[in-house]
Parts: structure tokens; C-alpha cells; sequence
């Protein structure tokens, strides 16, 4: 059951702040951390609070968000900060608390109406953003988050293609804005998504294949190593596919089927890097891609 005090005291916030400055990111961020430490305090709570309270923080950030007409993706990226900088968690801590804002910022936005998929993308940028904040691992924090917007995306109805190309696109936009490595972070995205798929069979491997897709467009966009994000997504394939019990081939086929179709639409020079660098063996498996480009 929802914690109206919470709720309202981060409501109340942040529409008093970003009608203060317009400014909502930095309203939303400012607002939780300050809302949460103040009511950790003042409970004696600490470890796994705001776990607990991760559901109504949301819900009071995506209300007041709304309620001003502001951003809702802004107000999701900022959350996800404001959360681990408030409750100062880290270690697994972190990282349940983590997919818990994540989670519960998707539900939140879906519930108004709003893009889950814009929302998602953001939170898990504010993920990438906090983890360098507050010294938590960035791929697990990254993995972590997409698990959980995945998941959560799932449970409102939003289409899987939709979720995670919005996601993947988080994940390598915001590890180039905070100077990340982004082969590292097209593996834990691709990671991320399998864990957090609800239909652990074809499902699965379809969403592999999208967001190994949507992660080369990405690099490509920001100027990154196609090559290398091409083949660590499809080690973050195996990974997960070796984590959930799933045919190893099969995900590995589907992230390089996913990755040389999204080299295509950038030039023959980069299809010619992403096949080179996602067929024969990889991580011990033996990768081949289909053609034409269906999803496994």
C-alpha cells in the first residue's frame, strides 16, 4: 500500500521546484535524494528502505512531473540518481533498488499515459549516471536496470521491440556521455534484456536480435567501435543465454543476425566490420547469422 506522506512529500517538491526553475532533471534528482534522506533519518531505516519505498518515490515523481507538464523521461532519469545519492546505498543494495526505481518509474508512467519506452531509456541512463556517482559497478548496475525495465515494460503491455530499442539506445548514449566503454555496455544491455524477458523461449531471442540491433545503430551514431559493440553483444547473449538455460546458439545467432542487419543500414564498410567480428567462434560458441535477417 502507497505511503501518501511520501508520495506527497515528493510530489509537493518537485512541482514547487520545477515551477521555481523550469529546470527538471536537476528538480527531480535534488528533491528525492533530499525527500529520502530526511525520511531515512527520521525512521531509523536504513538497508533495503528504499527498496521499499521505491513505488511510492515513483509514483510521487511522475505525478508531480505531470502535474506541471514536465518531461517524464527527464523526470525518470533524475529519479534514479536522487534515489542512490539519498539513501547512499551500494553493493547489491544498489542494485535491488536499482530495478526496484526502475521498475516502478515504468508502471508510474504507463499508469498516466505516458511513453514507457522514453521513460525506460532515461531511467537507465540515470542508472549509468548514478553507478559513476555513487562507486557501484557500472555493468552490473546497467544490467540490473534493463532487467527490470524489461520486465516491468512486460507487465503494462508495451511491445518488446518498442521497450528494449529505447533502452539499448539509453544504455550506449548515456555510457558515451559519461565516457564509458560501450562494447562493455552493448554486452550488459543485451545481458539485461534476456534476464528480464518474461517469455523465456522465441520471445527471448526475438528481443535479443532488437536490441543488438538498436545497439550498432546506436554506437554508430555516437561514433563508437561497431565491430567491438557488435561482438560484446553477442558475448552479453551467451552470457544470459548460459544464465537462463536457453540454446547458446540460438542467442548468440539471433544477437549477430540483429547486429549485421543494423550494420546494413549504416554502409558496406560497416557490415563487412560486424560480420567479420560476430561470425566464427565467440566466447566458445559457434556463431552464425541468418539471412535474410530473420529473428530466431
Amino acid at each position: 500500500m502507497a505511503t501518501p506522506t511520501l508520495v506527497e512529500s515528493v510530489k509537493n517538491g518537485i512541482v514547487g521546484t520545477i515551477k521555481g526553475t523550469g529546470e527538471i532533471i536537476n528538480a527531480v534528482t535534488d528533491t528525492v535524494s533530499d525527500v529520502l534522506a530526511n525520511t531515512l533519518k527520521s525512521t531509523g531505516k536504513v538497508g533495503g528502505a528504499a527498496t521499499e519505498a521505491a513505488a511510492d518515490v515513483a509514483r510521487g515523481v511522475i505525478q508531480g512531473t505531470s502535474q506541471v507538464g514536465g518531461d517524464l523521461g527527464s523526470a525518470a532519469k533524475g529519479m534514479v540518481v536522487g534515489v542512490l545519492r539519498g539513501t547512499g546505498e551500494v553493493g547489491s543494495e544498489a542494485l535491488t533498488t536499482i530495478s526496484s526505481s526502475v521498475s516502478s518509474l515504468v508502471r508510474e508512467t504507463a499508469s498516466v499515459g505516458g511513453n514507457v519506452g522514453t521513460t525506460a531509456k532515461n531511467a537507465v541512463e540515470g542508472t549509468i549516471q548514478a553507478a559513476k556517482d555513487v562507486g557501484v559497478n557500472a555493468g552490473d548496475a546497467v544490467a540490473t536496470a534493463v532487467a527490470g525495465a524489461v520486465r516491468a515494460a512486460g507487465d503494462v503491455g508495451t511491445s518488446t521491440t518498442e521497450a528494449v530499442t529505447g533502452i539499448a539506445s539509453g544504455v550506449i548514449r548515456g555510457t558515451s556521455q559519461v565516457g564509458g566503454e560501450l562494447g562493455t555496455a552493448a554486452r550488459n544491455a543485451v545481458l539485461g534484456v534476456l534476464r528480464g524477458a518474461k517469455d523465456v523461449s522465441a520471445g527471448a531471442f526475438s528481443a535479443v536480435s532488437d536490441t543488438a540491433e538498436a545497439v550498432v545503430k546506436e554506437t554508430a551514431e555516437v561514433g563508437g567501435n561497431l565491430g567491438q559493440a557488435a561482438k560484446n553483444a553477442v558475448e552479453g547473449a551467451i552470457q544470459g543465454a548460459r544464465e537462463l538455460g536457453l540454446d547458446v546458439t540460438e542467442a548468440a545467432s539471433a544477437a549477430a543476425t540483429g547486429a549485421v542487419k543494423a550494420a546494413g543500414r549504416v554502409s558496406q564498410s560497416a557490415t563487412e566490420e560486424v560480420t567479420k567480428a560476430v561470425t566464427g567462434v565467440v566466447a566458445g560458441v559457434k556463431v552464425v547469422v541468418q539471412s535474410p535477417f530473420k529473428k530466431a
